[in-house]
């Protein structure tokens, strides 16, 4: 049996918190100077809720506006969503997607086009299920290619698309529509892009365009190899040290493709408090971080801080059960100093409150509820309706 490496040095739980702090912005000293920076500094965002792209934004990007986001979305275009790791949706900037394209999101190409090629065919639509794909993508590239669509315009402009494919038996038996599914392949697959969102900022309502004509240039697709490395660079710049494990689950990959990525960067193993596995960070990266000034913040649901890790203790603790739904969906949180000590959620008027799970300092009250009311401010008082509602949210309320 092969031998662990030796580790570096140890990380400690409150140099974790530390470099959380630091390297997603939170700490007042270390805010991103602009909405790329920001997101380059996280990796990417979760984009699954649309107003947790903006959310996020605002907790690190000093003096952002809703406008900056929109602009950095559909004007600028220099974030774009992507589907990617765990086939969920996240904010990319634009040199980050190659990456993505030859690696997590090939991933979730694969495993989308085969479940739907193989139900095209029991479904009886097609007998050759991978020719139909192979068609009809091509056919909704090519009309988008002109146009921006939402999913109904597309069945319009395309009734070969317009089909349903049966799904379970019995009394589970569903008519899945055709049409979104396809979307979302082309999108895995990088040849489609979400355009202009058809609604209000904190709706999804996405329109979609072809990857060629969203973006002024289209990067050929790193290898799977090449991909999974960048990425997992990125990554131990944004999260490390992390394990194995926290990297497999966030690139929703196999132990396989993190070993050789590892490797592939030179990571350097190191101890932990709170894992029995090592941890890694990048060979230029094994330097402590200083202590940030104390901070606070309110993060949105998915927000990448509190979903970076598999292994949560060392900045949940306690709170995990009240903090992620059944599902490790998680809700909006309230922190100080690396720890989340509570949720955030907004009363009718748009007033946002925070609600704590435990008890903290008189100067962390204040400077959490000084916090809420700039969120407020922020908000101009619109009401953000969450899909993810944590329990601790749920007992806010």
């Amino acid at each position: 049996m092969k031998a662990s490496p030796r580790p570096a040095r140890r990380v400690t739980d409150d140099e974790r918190r530390a470099r959380l702090g630091v390297r997603h912005g939170v700490a007042p000293d270390a805010r991103f100077s602009d909405l790329v920076s920001a997101t380059r500094g996280m990796t990417v965002l979760h984009a699954t809720e649309p107003a947790s792209v903006h959310l996020a934004l605002r907790a690190r990007a000093a003096g952002v506006t809703i406008d900056d986001v929109e602009n950095a979305l559909y004007q600028h275009r220099s974030i774009v969503k992507q589907s990617a790791m765990r086939q969920t949706l996240f904010g990319f900037t634009t040199d980050l997607l190659p990456a993505a394209w030859g690696s997590t999101s090939a991933r979730v190409a694969r495993s989308l086009r085969s479940r739907l090629a193989k139900d095209l065919v029991t479904s009886g639509i097609t007998p050759d299920g991978e020719r139909w794909l192979d068609e009809v993508g091509d056919a909704v590239v090519e009309t988008l290619t002109t146009r921006e669509a939402s999913g109904t315009e597309l069945r319009q402009l395309l009734p070969a698309v317009d089909v349903k494919v049966e799904r379970g038996s019995g009394r589970w038996a569903a008519a899945t529509p055709v049409a979104p599914q396809v979307l979302q392949l082309l999108n895995a697959q990088g040849r489609l892009v979400r355009a202009h969102n058809g609604g209000h900022w904190r709706l999804s309502k996405p329109r979609w365009t072809a990857t060629s004509t969203w973006l002024p240039v289209v990067p050929e697709p790193l290898s799977e190899r090449e991909g999974y490395a960048e990425l997992v660079r990125r990554w131990l710049h944004s999260f490390g040290p992390g394990t194995e494990a926290d990297l497999a689950w966030w690139l929703g990959g196999t132990l396989g493709a993190v070993r050789a990525a590892l490797i592939d960067v030179e990571a350097v193993p190191v101890s932990l408090d709170t894992e029995t596995a090592l941890g890694w960070l990048l060979p230029d990266d094994i330097e402590p971080v200083e202590q940030p000034t104390e901070w606070v913040a309110l993060l949105p649901t998915l927000d990448p801080t509190v979903m970076g890790w598999r292994g949560r203790d060392f900045y949940v603790g306690r709170h995990l059960a009240m903090t992620f739904d059944s599902v490790g969906n998680a809700g909006t949180t309230a922190w100080w100093n690396g720890h989340v000590v509570g949720t955030w959620v907004q009363d009718r008027d748009g007033t946002a409150r925070i609600h704590l799970l435990e008890d903290v300092p008189a100067r962390a009250r204040r400077a959490l509820a000084d916090e809420a009311e700039r969120l407020t401010v922020w908000l101009d008082r619109v009401v953000v309706n969450v899909v993810y509602a944590s329990p601790a949210m749920q007992l806010a309320r």
